[in-house]
């Protein structure tokens, strides 16, 4: 720093003495001339008066100089290098980035905390301004999405390739400011400029150039006079605006048709730069930086305006827009709630069936899954679906098998291994005993006495309303022997005509009687009861009526039935079929008849 300071004038050696005022004094007059004129040059040259410039020059050459002189110094230092050229600035960087490195790495959250006001506000307005724009295209959007030009819109935006919105935009567009250059009126080079997004630009300096050249074009071609300036251009829908000021102009790109309004927000932002950056653009030399400072002032020129549609058409659209939402809306919710309640029935139904759980369900992809339990002698959930008008497509299950002790299905799995008859209906109680009602074979009953032991759920087993079906057909063979009845002839043991054709059945049922009752182990005892009329004499008649009785025992017994559980008895008129005032009572009463008797062994 020191050398680059000492790098002054050849012509200023009297500098370096230590007495400015006696090199004042020593000089000629053509002499002193000459220092004025080097003066005024290092005044122009440095910004700084030549007495400062005496006064650095014989600090930095005293020996004695102390640090506390030099950061005295320094500053000056900076700022006098600072105004010659850049390099100054190009020789800081690489060590303010290394420095800024080391500080990372060091502690990361002094440079975190040192940018944070500036980081939270830059993104809230980077945010907000996203949000103002697509809030634009979408508010154009929405008010000409229904609007009859906006079918022609969308086969626009097919054929070109953009999008809907930007066809809107483009269609709506009153005018739009797209750019703003701000241009040094004596030089004619750019000194800032702004754009709207997604606009495509040109290089701002070559724009700039040829606004300049047109205008000078202007100038020299034609009868005008030099203070008269070029004010707009027209290209097609493309129109330049120039704002001239003082020392500086402004020029626009617009698109579309600009209200005369506009110029004054023009001539406002060119007035404001001339007030707050006059001594800059005065002193302009090629340098743009300072001139960022316009930025606020350009960007307020970047006005815009659409089209907007009518505010009938908008109700109209609006409404029918919404209509549309609503009906779409109510189409989708009747058969989402038509759907939910399907499902729910379903559910309900599933919940209602004997043999299955329902453990989870949950809806995914348009789809309904079910994970459960479920017996196999249970319903099957396909045909409940059916039931309640779902698409079985929708329908997931996951069914795992498992063993229900419901008293319904209990009875089914009894059913499946005890094979009852028809005559014979199962029922279990809560306490899981199996009760049986009605007849069934002797055979069937006893093996159920055995296998009910083998069956699930089941803790007792009980028949006593459970009647076998032989000793049902034994009563039934009983009452039909019983009700038979054999007439004879008066005075005689002959059988009356037509009375011999009952003897085979009446074999038959004998002889099923004993079958049945001897495979029940019961005791039968069969009595043949012989009759006889009023007349003639009681002795008579006694041995009338054993004879009678005797005569079909031997029949009985010539056709091979076993007689040892016969018993042959006569009675007299005591017992008559049919009152003797009847004519047909002496007939009645000449007869045999019978009586069985059933006892357990």
């Amino acid at each position: 720093m020191s050398d680059s300071l000492n790098q002054r004038p050849k012509s200023l050696p009297e500098a370096t003495n230590s007495n400015s005022q006696s090199f004042d004094f020593s000089l000629s007059n053509k002499d002193k001339q000459l220092s004025d004129e080097l003066s005024t040059l290092r005044s122009l040259l440095f910004g700084i008066e030549p007495t400062e410039l005496n006064k650095i020059y014989e600090r930095l050459n005293n020996p004695q100089i102390q640090p506390e002189d030099i950061s005295r110094l320094l500053p000056e230092a900076v700022v006098l290098r600072s105004k010659q050229d850049k390099q100054l600035i190009e020789a800081i960087v690489s060590t303010v980035e290394e420095a800024i490195q080391a500080s990372v790495k060091q502690d990361e959250n002094v440079l975190s905390e040192a940018f944070f006001p500036i980081v939270g506000p830059a993104t809230r307005k980077a945010i907000s301004t996203a949000l103002e724009e697509m809030m634009q295209s979408l508010n154009q959007t929405l008010e000409h999405s229904l609007s009859p030009e906006s079918f022609k819109w969308r086969l626009e935006a097919r054929r070109t390739g953009k999008s809907f919105a930007e066809i809107i935009l483009l269609r709506t567009l009153v005018y739009r400011v797209e750019q703003v250059f701000l241009i040094h009126k004596k030089t004619g080079l750019l000194l800032q400029h702004v754009v709207v997004n997604q606009v495509t630009t040109q290089d701002p300096d070559l724009v700039s150039a040829m606004l300049t050249a047109i205008q000078d074009f202007a100038k020299d071609s034609f009868s005008v006079r030099k203070e008269d300036a070029l004010q707009s251009l027209r290209f097609g829908e493309l129109t330049i605006w120039v704002e001239e000021g003082p020392q500086a102009l402004l020029a626009s790109s617009i698109w579309g048709n600009p209200p005369q309004e506009l110029r004054l927000v023009f001539q406002e932002a060119i007035e404001k730069i001339h007030l707050k950056l006059g001594p800059e653009i005065n002193d302009f030399a090629g340098e743009t930086e300072p001139f960022t400072a316009s930025t606020p002032y350009l960007e307020a020129c970047l006005a815009s305006q659409y089209k907007s549609a009518s505010q009938k058409n908008n109700y109209t659209y609006a409404v029918a827009f919404l209509g549309t939402i609503a009906i779409a809306f109510g189409i989708w919710g009747f058969f989402a709630i038509r759907e939910h309640l399907r499902w729910q029935a379903y559910l309900q139904k599933l919940n209602s069936q004997p043999g299955i759980v329902v453990i989870n369900t949950k809806q995914r992809y348009g789809k309904h899954f079910i994970l459960g339990m479920r017996d196999p002698l249970a319903i099957d959930p396909n045909t409940l679906i059916q039931q309640t008008n779902l698409n079985p497509k929708k329908v997931i299950g996951q069914w795992q098998p498992y063993l229900s002790l419901e008293p319904q299905l209990t009875v089914k799995r009894a059913e499946n291994l005890l094979q009852p008859p028809k005559t014979v209906s199962l029922k279990i109680d809560n306490n899981g005993i199996l009760h049986t009602t009605g007849s069934a074979p002797r055979q069937w009953i006893l093996e159920t006495r055995k296998l009910w032991r083998f069956i699930p759920g089941i803790t007792q087993f009980e028949d006593k309303n459970l009647v076998e079906l032989e000793l049902l057909q034994l009563q039934s063979y009983k009452k039909q022997i019983e009700q038979k009845r054999l007439f004879f002839s008066g005075g005689t043991t002959e059988l009356i005509v037509g009375e011999a054709g009952k003897l085979p059945l009446l074999v038959s049922l004998i002889q099923k009687f004993l079958d049945t009752a001897k495979y029940l182990g019961k005791d039968v005892q069969i009595q043949i009861i012989g009759h006889t009329d009023v007349e003639g004499t009681k002795l008579q008649n006694m041995l009338l009526r054993q004879a009678r009785a005797n005569k079909i025992l031997t029949y009985l017994k010539y056709q091979g039935i076993n007689t040892s559980k016969f018993k042959v008895m006569g009675v007299g008129s005591s017992l008559p079929l049919q009152p003797d005032l009847i004519p047909e009572a002496e007939t009645a009463n000449r007869r045999v008849s019978f009586q069985v008797f059933i006892t357990d062994k």
